[in-house]
């Protein structure tokens, strides 16, 4: 090359060369929605591992959250026949499983946590101390799920039964609603204690004071959809953007056959899902 080329050159060089050393600017989020875009899609660097299971039979969600430290993990929700492929994943991701939380005692199949309790020492069973089910951690407003540096706490959130609870992110970004919110509606009010007014408060007071953006992950879904957000619920959720006498008649006449397992699930959900396991 040329003496008089690099001459001309050198100018060009010279800034390519500041601009290269110079630090890259510090883009911190603008806004709620981006914090909750990281979130969603490539997951701060201390949020806990997740993972979203779903057993097809009674299009059920089952919830797998680690810390990704210490390893520790809790699942919401075991399925009884999902069991084995919930444990090979547990198993495959170096987890060492805690804790089995069940929303409420549902009835439209069997918890996987009495057969989670055979197969995996020292696991501990949880659900509300209003539901009437056996388990190992009876719990209450305000209780902590701990798993490493990472927690759930729970929110009663009665209505579809008397033992729902919501559980709930250290961050409020995640709720886990059960039954209780689903999306764009929520569980049937006709058995299992069930109260439309207290249901409508309970979603009203308990998960539409959390964050617009905290996202809702519900324990089924029958239309495919994975998860929903907080702003979504109380702008498009059919039943409970009405008022509350309108919610009460739009539950007292849903008229929905009773649920197929309901005599074998309730009873077998009652004792932890050991009846006949």
């Amino acid at each position: 090359m040329s003496a008089a080329l690099l001459h001309r050159l050198k100018p060009a060089v010279s800034l390519a060369s500041r601009l290269w050393s110079c630090k890259p600017p510090r883009i911190e989020p603008s806004s709620a929605a981006a914090s909750v875009r990281l979130y969603s899609g490539l997951m701060e660097p201390r949020a806990p591992l997740f993972r979203q299971l779903f057993e097809s039979e009674s299009s059920t969600y089952t919830y797998l959250l680690a810390d990704a430290d210490s390893r520790e993990a809790v699942l919401i929700d075991p399925v009884l026949e999902t069991v084995d492929r919930d444990l090979k994943l547990i198993n495959e991701l170096g987890l060492t499983l805690k804790v089995a939380l069940n929303t409420h005692c549902h009835a439209d199949h069997i918890t996987g946590t009495g057969l989670l309790k055979k197969k995996v020492f020292g696991l501990k069973s949880a659900i509300s101390k209003h539901s009437g089910a056996a388990a190992d951690i009876q719990l209450s407003e305000g209780d902590r799920i701990s798993f490493g540096r990472h927690s759930l706490t729970v929110r009663e959130t009665p209505g579809h039964t008397d033992g729902c609870v919501t559980y709930v992110s250290e961050d409020e970004r995640m709720a886990f609603t059960g039954d209780a919110l689903l999306i764009r509606g929520c569980g049937r009010t006709d058995f299992q204690q069930g109260s439309p007014q207290r249901l409508y408060e309970s979603v009203h007071k308990k998960i539409f004071s959390l964050p617009g953006h905290c996202f809702i992950y519900p324990a089924h879904d029958y239309k495919g959809q994975t998860v929903s957000t907080v702003d979504e619920e109380k702008k498009f959720n059919p039943r409970l953007t009405k008022s509350l006498s309108e919610f009460v008649n739009i539950m007292n006449n849903l008229n929905l056959p009773k649920p197929k397992k309901i005599d074998i699930s309730v009873p077998a959900n009652l004792v932890c899902g050991l009846h006949d396991v």
